[in-house]
């Protein structure tokens, strides 16, 4: 049989989907379906170090927000601890490390509250510069993005992250530092992120 149905209405899609924000954000989507949200709570009320609010934006290859993005987040406490369910008691009670966010459907902004995490244990007995580890996927995204996001008050602690150091140029690495302001008094670190054009975000082959 050739041809279409006329009574029949082509199904909506996405690259990383169909539906990605229903299936794995579903409160923020408006859909009450779990008791609480999967991965919301980063740090719980619990943990010790600074408060911060991180935002940004995902920008595409033309400038514009792309506004259908879903962000997870993996960091460690400000003692620079990964919550691992094999160490109990490594972490704060309620400590999650990971958490997961979309943007706003209109403009396309996107942010999460948690603790700034401290310098962490990297391979070959390197300390890692603080930072949170991001993975990305929208629309025209066929493989999820993974990339970091490190602190601009942490300068010291950047010029020696082993990871930092593996890009070579300079403006390059700028991209993945985030730029700290305050808002009411409380930190506000602001990572956008552009998928493409001459400033991309650096992203990493993991």
């Amino acid at each position: 049989m050739t041809g279409k149905l006329p009574y029949l209405k082509e199904t909506p899609s996405q690259t990383a989907g169909p539906y990605v924000h229903i299936g794995l954000a579903p409160g923020a989507a408006g859909f009450e379906i779990y008791r609480s949200e999967l991965g919301w709570d980063i740090a719980g009320p619990n943990a010790k170090g600074e408060r911060i609010r991180v935002e940004g934006i995902v920008i595409d290859g033309t400038g514009s927000p792309v506004k259908d993005v879903l962000l997870e987040a993996w960091q460690a406490n400000a003692a620079g601890v990964y919550a691992h369910p094999e160490v109990a008691g490594a972490v704060e009670e309620g400590f999650r490390g990971w958490g997961r966010v979309i943007t706003d459907f209109a403009t396309g902004e996107w942010g999460f509250d948690t603790v700034k995490p401290g310098a962490a244990p990297g391979r070959n007995g390197q300390v890692q510069a603080p930072h949170i580890n991001l993975w990305i996927v929208a629309r025209g995204i066929n493989l999820g993005l993974h990339t970091r996001l490190y602190f601009e008050d942490e300068a010291e602690a950047n010029a020696t992250d082993p990871v930092l150091n593996l890009i070579e140029w300079e403006r390059r690495r700028a991209t993945l530092i985030a730029k700290r302001t305050l808002r009411d008094g409380k930190p506000v670190y602001r990572f956008d992120i552009r998928l493409q054009d001459g400033d991309e975000t650096v992203f990493f082959d993991i």
